[in-house]
């Protein structure tokens, strides 16, 4: 009993998150924010602690900000922007959304998901060039199997 509510308690926030990030409105003034949290983090590198660790599996969008707070200079950075953690989260998985809706919607017969609003879609591909930009600009910073291929072999 107490293993199958721990599930469904686990299960409702996945539906809480996914409900928070399709609900959520892009906005210029955000996205400035986004950008600015982005170069900050940029800044620190993947040299600070803990940067590509993803030995704990977070279970919401809570506990990755709570990670994210949980260091310093990571907060700092999100302040120094303007948000919080848990927004920078949202507005990610907002941006991954709309574009992955946005290319859905580019394919032969595509049409838009449900829950996906059309707003933020067209947000998504107005300022498309920005963040293909802002990606450039970090691409270095990632946590990924390139990484990986640069290290020496033991």
């Amino acid at each position: 009993v107490l293993l199958a509510s721990t599930v469904a308690v686990a299960d409702g926030q996945a539906d809480h998150d996914s409900k928070e990030i399709s609900n959520y409105v892009l906005t210029e003034a955000t996205l400035a924010k986004y950008t600015q949290a982005v170069k900050n983090l940029g800044k620190l590198g993947r040299n600070m602690p803990g940067a590509c660790d993803d030995s704990d599996e977070a279970k919401s969008l809570n506990d990755i900000a709570a990670r994210m707070d949980a260091t310093p200079e990571v907060k700092a950075a999100m302040r120094s922007a303007g948000l919080s953690s848990h927004e920078y989260l949202v507005f990610s998985m907002s941006l991954l959304q709309n574009g992955l809706a946005a290319w859905a919607l580019e394919q032969p017969g595509g049409k838009l998901a449900p829950g996906v609003q059309m707003a933020n879609v067209n947000f998504y591909r107005a300022h498309d060039a920005d963040f293909k930009k802002l990606g450039e600009e970090t691409k270095s910073g990632d946590c990924g199997e390139d990484d990986r291929a640069n290290e020496p072999e033991e």
